[in-house]
């Protein structure tokens, strides 16, 4: 076991911390305690059993093994959960990289899985090893690594720091690395491309010179900008895992090695084969240090989705304490402080508004344009942006809890994960840089056992080109930066993949199967009709009936209020109100008298209601139950309150239909109702009357008759259904159980975004396959005509400089082809 997993300095080490689970009484803790106290090494142990974990503290002079303690607690009959870390690992470049690290990190006692993402930087691990553990593990494979900066800002502004510091230094090299391999290139390239530049470097420099300034400028370009290829592709190689690094210092340092024989010791290469390739050696240098560079820049790019919402975050907030107004970080914001947020200043943390009328811009949560009236008693969610009006707030949620911070850490999550699809590149890059250099030397030793004379010169050059042709860089690249583009596209479109599996099983999907009430409608009733007799005006008759139903809890009662407060309506004084019990509602109202009721009651009344019954028709036929109003014993209106579709509703489904997707609803409604929603909508196919259970019943019959299904939900009930399906995807104006359900949320609450995360799913799909073909095949196709392949019919040999410019360019090729997702336009926004 790792010095580093089975240590921490007593002097002044901080408590170990381990979360348990299983306990349940205080005689749990008692065993627990007991049997951590075994474990060698251990001073102290307290265990709480509110908080479920263990505090562990080392003796004075002891030491403490994580794995002990673990194996202590599982023997005593408890668990440890796994926990994940992540970590941000420098020094990678291709795919065998990550790999290496991964296997470094699975060898961790206590590691249950490890995932290493090339375009994020950054290991996820999950399990109980101690961090000190994963940090060794990933040195001792050849890389540095560390504990990522948290949330906060300033941690975010370190790691925008590092990646700026990286970026200009791999611009310094390149600018010296070309600066220094230009000459070389000009004076030996250029010699056996233009007879009069040779004979102008003969008659002037003379051979043996122009050789010696080469040799003394590529020396430079190894070892000053090159030199990272050197201390990381060789300790690599002697322990047997070979990766980029690898295949360049082996290319170049034998091209290197050869000239620097042929410029001093000729008489030791045979007869013939006396010639110099430094130019090859310092160009190769040069280009492959303009690839890292723009890797480099593009990778920037891919993640500015995150970048743009830390950037959400506010620093600053006024925060009122002891009666005055002081401004404090964002870190120091608790639960409960009152919060003032002045007209143009973004919401600092999610909370209620307590004073104030503003409207506030929320596209950056919904995605919708359009800003949202914020009262006393609205919610405000942090990073949203205050518009005219001056808001109070109390705070309630801060820091990591915040709305905002879940969608950063859910973007990330997502950005990190590995899709089914990359198993296959995986399996492919572990083997792929040992093959490599495989055929580097079978390329070497044919080309000198069979090429023409001088063989030895043929079969150094074509197996340099071998080598430095084939890097994997793309490979590595093709999958994650894709994904990484794609999920941030996604949340600024309000489409967060909780689960990165999801962003390719969405693609698949033949059905879409949408619950109806709070998905394809308000999810609440409303006041959808209201027709007035002759010699009624509307406006009075509705505050009438809304001031007689005011005294009701029923919902149909309170979605008329609401329906005359909204539209600026005073409720008259209301006396003498009664419930009659099958048949509606009666009350005095300004001293008239009003009853509201279904059809049988105003016939009790003896009113006749055939004079609305053209209008009551339309209603039945919408699937909508028609109500009355009579005020002083004469039929004054027909009104009904239904759950009313979203207004995006008809366009989600019409850009399903266009994306070839079949659209059922599921719901516990009753039948004539669902039928009646599906035809107005033109959903294909209609599942009513559905227990919660029923709904997974549901789904397992349209995939067995559609194949995979995506499901859209949003109630507690939906859970089930989310989980069933083969994508759940949660609006999320829903209950958090439903969007812990489900692999997708919509954070706009529209159906819009459901043809818009499964078109985001195509394209990114798409990507990656366009990037993994120009990975493989282009490796694949060139690594032949590296080796010489074309020379026996054609004559042509790849020089290892166009190998070098050729490789650079396959991994910009792929981050390009990433980026185009950012351009990418959603079905909503198509005319």
């Amino acid at each position: 076991m790792s010095n580093a997993n089975k240590q921490l300095a007593a002097a002044g080490a901080p408590a170990l911390s381990l979360p348990i689970e299983g306990m349940s009484c205080a005689s749990c803790v008692g065993r627990v305690e007991a049997a951590l106290r075994k474990v060698e090494g251990v001073g102290s142990v307290t265990v709480n059993l509110a908080t479920e974990r263990a505090e562990v503290r080392p003796s004075g002079d002891g030491a403490v093994d994580r794995a002990a303690l673990v194996q202590a607690i599982e023997k005593a009959g408890y668990e440890v959960p796994a926990q994940t870390v992540e970590l941000s690992v420098e020094g990678m470049t291709c795919a065998s990289c990550v790999g290496r690290v991964e296997r470094a990190l699975q060898a961790v006692p206590g590691v249950a899985e490890a995932t290493v993402n090339l375009a994020t930087e950054r290991a996820t691990v999950r399990g109980v090893a101690a961090p000190d553990a994963l940090l060794a593990a990933i040195a001792k494979a050849g890389y540095e690594a560390r504990l990522p900066a948290a949330m906060a800002a300033a941690h975010e502004d370190e790691a925008v720091d590092r990646k700026d510091a990286e970026r200009l230094a791999l611009r310094r090299d390149l600018l010296l690395a070309s600066a220094l391999a230009l000459p070389v290139f000009i004076l030996e390239m250029g010699s056996h491309l233009v007879p009069a530049m040779h004979h102008w470097v003969m008659e002037t420099i003379g051979r043996g010179p122009s050789w010696t300034l080469q040799f003394v400028l590529t020396t430079l370009v190894l070892l000053v900008p090159g030199r990272r290829f050197y201390t990381k592709g060789f300790p690599a190689l002697l322990r047997l895992a070979p990766d980029m690094n690898s295949l360049v210092a082996v290319g170049t340092l034998a091209a290197y090695g050869y000239s620097v024989v042929a410029t001093f010791a000729p008489g030791l290469l045979p007869l013939g084969t006396v010639n110099v390739y430094y130019e090859a050696a310092a160009v190769i240098v040069a280009l492959i240090l303009l690839g890292r560079f723009l890797e480099a820049q593009a990778k920037g790019r891919t993640s500015q989705a995150i970048s743009r919402l830390v950037g959400l975050q506010a620093k600053v907030v006024h925060v009122v304490r002891d009666g005055r107004t002081r401004d404090i970080p964002i870190g120091e914001v608790a639960v409960g402080d009152l919060v003032e947020v002045r007209p143009g200043e973004r919401v600092p943390v999610d909370g209620e508004v307590l004073d104030g009328d503003s409207y506030v811009d929320e596209s950056m949560i919904s995605g919708e344009p359009v800003p949202v009236r914020k009262t006393p008693g609205s919610a405000l969610v942090g990073g949203t942006v205050n518009q005219k009006g001056a808001l109070s707030l109390r705070a309630t949620a801060v820091g990591g809890q915040t709305v905002l911070a879940q969608i950063i850490r859910l973007v990330e999550q997502a950005q990190g994960s590995k899709l089914p699809i990359q198993a296959v590149v995986d399996k492919v890059t572990m083997w792929f840089v040992p093959a490599v250099m495989a055929a580097a030397l079978i390329t070497f030793l044919v080309w000198l056992a069979f090429g023409p004379s001088p063989a030895l010169s043929f079969a150094l050059v074509n197996a340099v080109a071998v080598l430095i042709i084939a890097c994997p860089c793309a490979m590595g690249l093709a999958t994650p930066t894709s994904i990484m583009v794609g999920t941030g596209r996604g949340a600024e479109l309000g489409v967060l993949f909780r689960k990165g599996e999801a962003l390719q099983r969405l693609k698949d999907a033949n059905v879409v199967a949408v619950d109806k009430t709070g998905t394809l409608t308000e999810g609440r009733p409303a006041l959808t009709d209201l027709e007035v007799a002759a010699g009624f005006e509307r406006r009075q008759v509705l505050a009438m009936v809304a001031a007689a139903e005011s005294r009701s809890e029923h919902p149909i009662a309170r979605a008329i209020v609401e329906a005359a407060e909204q539209e600026g309506s005073a409720l008259p004084a209301v006396t003498g109100f009664d419930s009659v019990t099958g048949m509606g509602v009666r009350a005095t109202v300004d001293g008239a008298r009003v009853e509201v009721g279904a059809d049988r009651y105003m016939r009790s009344l003896g009113l006749d209601v055939e004079m609305f019954g053209q209008t009551a028709e339309g209603l039945g036929r919408a699937a909508r139950s028609p109500l009355y109003a009579a005020i002083d014993g004469r039929l004054a209106a027909i009104l009904a309150v239904a759950d009313p579709v979203k207004s995006a509703t008809p366009a989600a489904i019409a850009a399903l239909h266009s994306l070839g997707l079949k659209v059922a609803m599921i719901t516990g409604d009753n039948e004539r109702t669902a039928r009646a929603i599906a035809a107005s909508l033109g959903i294909d196919e209609v599942i009513a009357e559905v227990l919660p259970e029923g709904k997974v019943q549901a789904i397992a019959r349209l995939r067995a008759e559609h194949g995979p299904v995506a499901f859209v939900g949003d109630g507690i009930n939906d859970a089930p259904a989310l989980a069933e399906a083969d994508v759940g995807l949660a609006i999320g104006t829903g209950t958090d159980v439903a969007m812990e359900a489900a692999d997708v949320v919509l954070m706009s609450g529209s159906l819009q975004g459901v043809p818009n995360a499964i078109a985001l799913s195509k394209a990114t799909i798409g990507n990656i396959r366009q990037n993994l073909f120009w990975a493989f095949a282009y490796n694949t196709a060139l690594i032949p005509v590296a080796a010489g392949a074309l020379y026996p019919a054609w004559g042509l040999l790849l020089s290892p400089v166009f190998a070098a410019g050729a490789m650079a360019l396959s991994s910009v090729f792929v981050l390009g082809n990433a980026l185009r997702l950012r351009g990418f336009v959603p079905p909503s926004n198509n005319p």
